[in-house]
């Protein structure tokens, strides 16, 4: 039987092992989530990608230069002409002063960084801090951390090579980090608002269940967490000068949750989903009666500093109490003061005056539920919308967009995801989250059921937004984590228990247990053995003992017996437990290897997909692309081509007119003013683009004179067939336009329904500026102007420009750019000649001359 010292101090030795391990492997994950991130740096180069990130960097550029004040303050007059934009108030800041505080510390530890490559870089840097905070929220269990059955030299070595491959591989999958789905939000150069609100949005999960949980409030506090102590220092007017008792200790992680929210809220538009969420999560465990103080500390300040702190935010404002996104936390926080107040008054009243008490509180309650349903109703009535904003509307009405604001339904990512990009983005984890939600259940806590309603909702909403497949993948890979927990357990406890049968070499645990079972018994025995004479010593005492002699030695003898009677019933009991285990959760032996082999083999095919999604199929930047073929790789620079030709070759104070989509970057990498942009905040400047777009040449001349704009951009594919072209976007042109101007109607560009942009085109679609735009000239390419995206040729192929003239074409054709022509070069028709003065009297006498005097 093991030593109790010695097996309690093999238990720390696997303790501090596990948590040696452990450190490391979250390190390497950290240290993966990073470079996993810097194929697109290695492959391409150090650049911005997409199009929103360029408004980003652009104002980042500002803040550091100019400051944190002339930030708030600052109107820019190069985006949206003639109206302009202020951008301190219609901007989420968390990203632009995440990266500035960036540069800031390492200009100030003399680390010379420039912006561009600070941008570059944070969404990597995130990612890493994503991974940590799902790893957290997840809370994978200890024992997966600890040396398996040290008890047996060759089952340890068996099990600690199982551990250290399994965890590496378990800790890919758990991590969103290595999600193809978060991946492609969060590669070097996506300098978007994504890159820190997800993690913003995992920190605030773990927070708030933490802030619930009161066991692990002493733990975490008397850890003395340095990482704690700044959030505290950050977060509002903490005393530390009282004593620490358990409501400090709430109010503590409180706040830090609190202030986890509002970095959400200054971070992403996303943070409805947290102010919704969590309180779903309040009103189910009120309803399922799992109501405490912990819950009400919990989520009440919450409510209060998070709405307080989120209206600090000029993007947000007032709509934080006066949109209908917010209200359903009002509401709970309402019921949550109800159900406290009936818990409180239950503690103090008597049964009987506790029914009077409920009957007022009920009343009070309908009558004050009623007032602010009706102050509500009155603040959303006025709304056409009833207070939802539009892109609340399509998330519980995926119709909504697509009938009534095209333009949002017009965005690719606002479209509802397929199955393979389900595939695409989750992979394996789609097989494993059934698995994770059953394994929430058994048994079903407070955080567990906290879990189960985020990967409910959050499949919900992606299957309605494809963008939101963003939300989808920490809680898909927070389920996967939990489904591999409890089959490693599951397969490693079956080999551990029936390994050693080979060698026969018990667990080192098992004993363990029973050692520490009937330690206290054994003493005993041993103690009571000592004192119980034998027979051989009865024989050799000559003396007779006494009567209160032979009274003791009874009375001893039978303490005797009774210990040993219990000693062998907890034997027993050990040895009960031990076979009800080795039946309810040991599995064959080379089943579970077996099943630990696919679960690995599961993983590595997984780490595989991932790898590949992050090197190809999400590193090329939108700017830059790249194309197989016979002749090796060709590298597409066509953007930054036109860009720079436009702010080499044209006046500071030119207007550029494009689509919406290429708004933010002329801006940024062109610094010319642009009518539109990608902020899409003014559905009828949009609408009248999209009219000139749709318009023949002359109303569309018209349409952008009047908008002061002296150059037009269009972006064709056409030639080396890139999809994402203006033409293959024309119809949703043509639908926001018509939104706005009923004279456009999409069926006029339609042929029985089909668009065409071949010879069975209509008169319409053949005549509008954007056909005669991207197609100018094309036919001189092959000589039959085949277009390579639409597979077809096209159906005019020889025409001329009468008010526009084309200034520049970059080499692949993809970017063609046009320039207004003035007034007077568009006289149509034959000019009239000049006459000279001095032939005017010769002629008109010539005239009368010759004139016949009977007509």
């Amino acid at each position: 039987m093991v030593d109790p010292s010695e097996a309690k101090g093999e238990g720390s030795l696997r303790k501090a092992f596990g948590g040696v391990l452990g450190f490391f492997i979250l390190l390497l994950i950290g240290t993966l989530a990073f470079s996993i991130r810097l194929f697109s740096v290695i492959k391409y180069e150090s650049v911005i990608h997409e199009f929103d990130p360029y408004f980003n960097y652009r104002v980042t550029q500002f803040l550091t230069k100019n400051g944190i004040y002339d930030f708030w303050n600052w109107f820019d007059d190069r985006t949206w002409y003639p109206l302009g934009r202020v951008i301190g108030g219609t901007v989420y800041p968390g990203l632009t002063l995440t990266a500035g505080s960036i540069w800031w510390l390492l200009n100030n530890l003399n680390i010379p960084l420039s912006v561009e490559t600070v941008c570059v870089f944070t969404a990597p840097i995130f990612s890493a801090n994503a991974a940590w905070a799902t790893y957290l929220l997840t809370k994978a269990p200890a024992h997966l951390f600890e040396v398996k059955g040290t008890g047996a030299g060759l089952t340890a070595a068996v099990l600690l090579a199982m551990v250290i491959l399994f965890l590496l591989v378990f800790l890919l999958i758990s991590d969103n980090q290595n999600v193809p789905s978060y991946i492609s939000r969060s590669v070097a150069g996506s300098y978007d608002n994504e890159a820190v609100a997800i993690f913003a949005l995992i920190f605030t999960f773990y927070l708030y269940i933490k802030s619930s949980d009161l066991k692990n409030y002493t733990q975490t506090l008397n850890t003395g967490s340095l990482f704690y102590a700044t959030l505290n220092a950050l977060s509002y007017f903490y005393m530390v000068k009282h004593a620490l008792s358990i409501v400090h200790q709430l109010i503590f992680r409180v706040e830090i949750t609190v202030v986890s929210c509002s970095l959400q809220v200054c971070s992403w538009g996303g943070y409805t989903f947290i102010i919704n969420l969590i309180p779903m999560h309040v009103l189910l465990c009120i309803v399922t009666g799992r109501y405490s103080s912990r819950l009400y500390i919990a989520y009440a300040p919450l409510v209060v500093f998070g709405t307080l702190l989120a209206s600090l935010v000029p993007v947000v404002g007032f709509n934080a109490v006066m949109t209908s996104e917010h209200f359903a936390s009002f509401l709970v926080f309402i019921i949550i003061h109800v159900v406290a107040l009936v818990y409180y008054i239950k503690g103090i009243l008597s049964p009987k005056m506790f029914k009077v008490a409920m009957t007022l509180i009920v009343t009070i309650g309908i009558a004050v539920c009623g007032a602010v349903l009706a102050i509500l109703i009155a603040l959303v009535a006025s709304s056409p919308t009833k207070g939802w904003s539009g892109r609340s509307l399509s998330l519980l009405d995926p119709t909504y967009a697509s009938k009534y604001i095209p333009i949002i339904a017009s965005v690719s990512e606002h479209q509802p995801p397929t199955w393979p990009s389900y595939f695409m983005d989750i992979n394996v984890l789609a097989f494993l989250v059934p698995a994770g939600i059953v394994a929430c259940f058994l048994p079903l806590s407070d955080a567990s059921s906290f879990v189960i309603l985020y990967i409910t909702t959050s499949v919900y909403f992606s299957g309605v937004m494809v963008r939101l497949m963003l939300v989808l993948a920490p809680a898909a890979c927070i389920m996967s984590g939990i489904a591999l927990s409890e089959a490693f357990d599951v397969f490693t406890r079956s080999i551990k228990f029936q390994l050693p049968k080979l060698f026969e070499t018990p667990p080192s645990d098992v004993w363990q247990l029973i050692g520490d079972t009937n330690n206290g018994t054994q003493d005993e025995l041993a103690k009571v053995d000592s004192k119980i004479p034998t027979e051989k010593s009865e024989t050799t005492v000559k003396e007779r003992p006494s009567k209160k002699n032979r009274k003791k030695e009874k009375e001893i003898l039978e303490k005797g017996k009774e210990i040993k009677e219990k000693g062998k019933e907890n034997v027993e009991k050990v040895s009960d437990k031990r076979q009800n285990a080795k039946k309810l959760l040991v599995l064959p032996l080379e089943a579970s290897a077996v099943a630990i082999l696919l679960l690995i083999i599961l993983g590595a095919f997984y780490v595989v997909h991932c790898v590949w999604a992050a090197a190809e199929a999400y590193s090329a930047p939108s700017i830059v692309l790249t194309s197989h073929s016979h002749d090796g790789l060709h590298v597409f620079d066509d953007f930054r081509e036109a860009y720079a030709w436009l702010k080499h070759n044209t006046d500071v104070d030119d207007k550029v007119a494009s689509w919406w989509d290429y708004g933010y970057q002329t801006t940024a990498m062109a610094n010319r003013t642009v009518i539109v942009d990608n902020n899409t905040w003014n559905n009828t400047h949009i609408a009248t683009v999209g009219t000139a777009m749709s318009s023949p040449e002359k109303p569309a001349w018209e349409i952008f004179n009047s908008l002061d704009v002296k150059y037009v951009l269009v972006v064709f594919g056409g030639f080396v067939g890139y999809p994402s072209d203006d033409i293959n976007k024309f119809l949703w042109m043509v639908r926001i336009g018509g939104g706005v101007f009923p004279h456009i109607r999409e069926p006029d560009y339609l042929r029985d329904g089909q668009y065409r942009i071949d010879a069975q085109a209509t008169p319409t679609m053949l005549n509008c500026l954007m056909y005669k735009l991207s197609y100018y000239r094309f036919v001189e390419t092959d000589g039959k102007g085949f277009d390579r995206v639409r597979r077809t040729e096209i159906g005019k192929k020889h025409f001329k420009l009468t008010h526009f003239e084309e200034v520049f074409t970059t080499h692949h054709w993809m970017v063609r750019i046009y320039k207004l022509k003035p007034p007077k070069n568009m006289t149509r028709g034959k000019s009239k000649k000049k006459i000279n003065p001095k032939t005017r009297t010769k002629i008109s006498y010539q005239k009368k001359r010759n004139k016949n005097p009977w007509q």
